[in-house]
């Protein structure tokens, strides 16, 4: 069964965007990531991958996204509205607008991905979603030697966890923290 694996590249402060909704301070490096085992190695550990509709938008061009996103891979993008015209696809990589709630893409999502992860690659929003559904299995953080003052938050008001250190990798600037969320049973207390 697929994991969901959700999170973002974070300043050391928390943020994801910076209060003017840039997200450059945390890709300075974008061009190492994607050279790197890391990256390479989260490819081959991807099945499908989970979007919030304004993530989605960022690509300057939606068929872009069958020639050269960097995840070659079933995309599920969380929206309200579907564009009119779909993308490219490719043998790999086909985008399906989800528009029935985040439940519906996260069970889509795992049927396509089999037995590898869902990768959840962005929006705040969808995010806290979510982790508010007890939706995610692992958080991935990568925290960028940058303080943005202010912006978009990663975590905000989200419900308390227990999670457990699964890795911690070193890629260029950025320091990749993996940890899994411990699920704990109730203890009858009232």
């Amino acid at each position: 069964m697929a994991t969901v694996v959700a999170g973002a590249a974070v300043s050391l402060d928390g943020y994801v965007q910076d209060a003017d909704g840039s997200i450059e301070a945390l890709y300075a490096d974008f061009e190492e990531l994607r050279r790197s085992a890391y990256l390479r190695a989260l490819q081959e550990q991807t099945g499908a991958v989970l979007m919030g509709r304004r993530t989605y938008d960022m690509a300057p061009d939606p068929d872009g996204y069958a020639d050269g996103y960097e995840f070659q891979v079933p995309i599920f993008v969380v929206t309200h509205t579907p564009p009119a015209v779909a993308p490219q696809r490719n043998e790999r990589l086909w985008v399906t607008f989800v528009t029935d709630g985040v439940e519906s893409a996260v069970r889509q999502a795992a049927a396509a991905a089999g037995d590898r992860d869902v990768t959840f690659i962005g929006g705040a929003d969808l995010f806290h979603q979510l982790l508010a559904a007890g939706l995610v299995d692992e958080l991935a953080v990568e925290v960028m030697p940058v303080l943005l003052g202010g912006g978009v938050r990663l975590f905000d008001g989200d419900a308390p966890a227990v999670l457990e250190k699964v890795r911690v990798d070193e890629v260029g600037a950025r320091t990749a923290l993996r940890y899994r969320i411990v699920r704990t049973a109730p203890t009858g207390r009232e």
